[in-house]
């Protein structure tokens, strides 16, 4: 029999959070309000409050000047650091994965990256950025790197909130399963180097469609900001 893992409320409630940024459930601007996160947990407060100060002094949450909890603001130049840091360390994490994938686990990639290419051909653009993280974690996890899959999930609890508009351009579609595709080809093939070199690729592609539409939503927040000053 295995083991039965017990962990406080305040570490599932951090875990429930910080599941919640990865997969970008949350929006930027958003302020999350700790009686509401309780009562959803079916838990009491202080575990959410202490959980919600835990990712402010992490970064993936702000403090606002009203002492409330919010998801940081569009950022334009944060996205462009985290997507230079993400490229060189999911790279990392997708090239050491791949010489120690386990076949039945390669068959999953196979199976993530076609259903991403129906999600993508039918627009179902939630389910396609949900298998999204599923497909680049399933990756991630198998990298026998605990620290490194720590460091890269703080990273998607900060750029979680952007993928929501990856098809916010037309064009996005047309490519989005492609690297998919070649990883999981290279990944059967052993090849580590290519692996990385298509994950990095991936990452790539989407950053350039994402990074305007960023820019431009940022700018938007700021002309709203000073309006209401």
């Amino acid at each position: 029999m295995g083991k039965i893992e017990y962990k406080p409320l305040n570490e599932r409630a951090y875990d429930s959070i910080k599941r919640s940024l990865i997969s970008g459930e949350f929006t930027p601007r958003q302020v999350l309000v700790i009686r509401t996160l309780a009562e959803a947990y079916g838990i009491s407060t202080t575990p959410v409050r202490e959980a919600l100060q835990r990712l402010v002094g992490e970064g993936q949450l702000v403090m606002l000047a009203n002492r409330s909890i919010a998801v940081p603001d569009w950022d334009a130049d944060k996205f462009v650091e985290l997507f230079r840091i993400r490229c060189e360390l999911e790279g990392l994490a997708a090239e050491l994965a791949t010489k120690i994938m386990p076949p039945r686990v390669i068959s999953e990639l196979a199976a993530l990256a076609q259903q991403l290419g129906e999600a993508a051909k039918r627009e179902d653009h939630a389910d396609y950025v949900s298998l999204n993280q599923r497909f680049h974690f399933t990756i991630y996890q198998h990298s026998a790197s605990p620290r490194l899959l720590r460091i890269i999930e703080n990273l998607w609890g900060e750029v979680g909130v952007y993928m929501n508009e990856l098809f916010s351009h037309p064009g996005y579609g047309s490519i989005a399963n492609e690297e998919h595709e070649h990883i999981v080809r290279e990944i059967r093939n052993g090849n580590a180097s290519e692996v990385r070199r298509h994950m990095v690729a991936d990452i790539s592609k989407a950053a350039d469609f994402l990074l305007p539409r960023i820019e431009h939503l940022a700018n938007e927040s700021k002309t709203v900001t000073a309006q209401v000053r």
